[in-house]
């Protein structure tokens, strides 16, 4: 046995399913505040992510207390005009096949369990502002790369924002990452002070989940790994 394996405990592969089984997206937040300590240590084990060439290509805004009101001030009423800019990153050219039935069925959950209508393009437009409100969530996090990095620091990004998401359910910490915050980079560069060198890649809201508000009753589904996987043995 290396030294490696015999740090991990032998129920950590138990731990760390039940930690992704029960995750979930969080859209309704309670405005008690996370604990600075709880915040660091959730941010300690995402700097664990591996990365490409161990560059560690993420940087992180962390917004609480007045900082976040001002922030989720700037983002919805820039939303609420219905302006738009050029994001950082490319949004998807379109989502098509399977992409397409996945993407219909998660937004389809979520307006069955607040109640809106299919047709119902002025609610869905109001729940889709929520984004810019961070739901409620008394903390944001906005992450970002160096440009130079191109496509494999948005990579290194993807990888610390699935780590910084685990690592808040481990704390009993509701959280959501949002492409939709990285719309707007003129907001974020101007309220969070970034150069026009880094990237924006996203945002993470986060803090109590309100487990009784209807968007936090349902849970998306998972396609099989034989949808996913091709096994090459020859």
């Amino acid at each position: 046995m290396n030294r490696q394996s015999a740090q991990i405990p032998v129920n950590a592969s138990s731990i760390f399913e039940h930690l992704l089984a029960g995750r979930a997206s969080c859209r309704a937040f309670t405005p008690e505040p996370v604990p600075e300590h709880t915040i660091r240590r959730i941010l300690e084990t995402a700097q664990l992510t591996a990365s490409w060439c161990n560059s560690q290509s993420w940087q992180v805004a962390v917004t609480r207390g007045a900082g976040t009101e001002r922030l989720r001030d700037a983002m919805y009423a820039v939303a609420s005009t219905g302006a738009t800019e050029e994001t950082d990153i490319p949004f998807p050219r379109e989502y098509r096949g399977v992409h397409l039935e996945r993407r219909r069925a998660s937004g389809f959950q979520l307006y069955n369990a607040l109640g809106i209508e299919r047709r119902d393009r002025a609610r869905q437009q109001e729940q889709a502002l929520q984004n810019f409100a961070f739901f409620g969530a008394p903390h944001s996090a906005i992450i970002h790369t160096d440009e130079a990095l191109g496509p494999y620091g948005a990579v290194d990004c993807g990888g610390y924002v699935s780590n910084f998401l685990t690592a808040a359910a481990a704390h009993g910490v509701g959280s959501v990452a949002q492409a939709a915050v990285a719309m707007y980079p003129s907001v974020l560069r101007r309220e969070l002070g970034l150069d026009e060198d880094r990237t924006i890649v996203c945002g993470i809201s986060f803090g109590y989940p309100d487990v009784d508000h209807a968007s936090n009753s349902y849970r998306t589904s998972r396609a099989p790994i034989d949808e996913i996987v091709d096994w090459i043995d020859s």
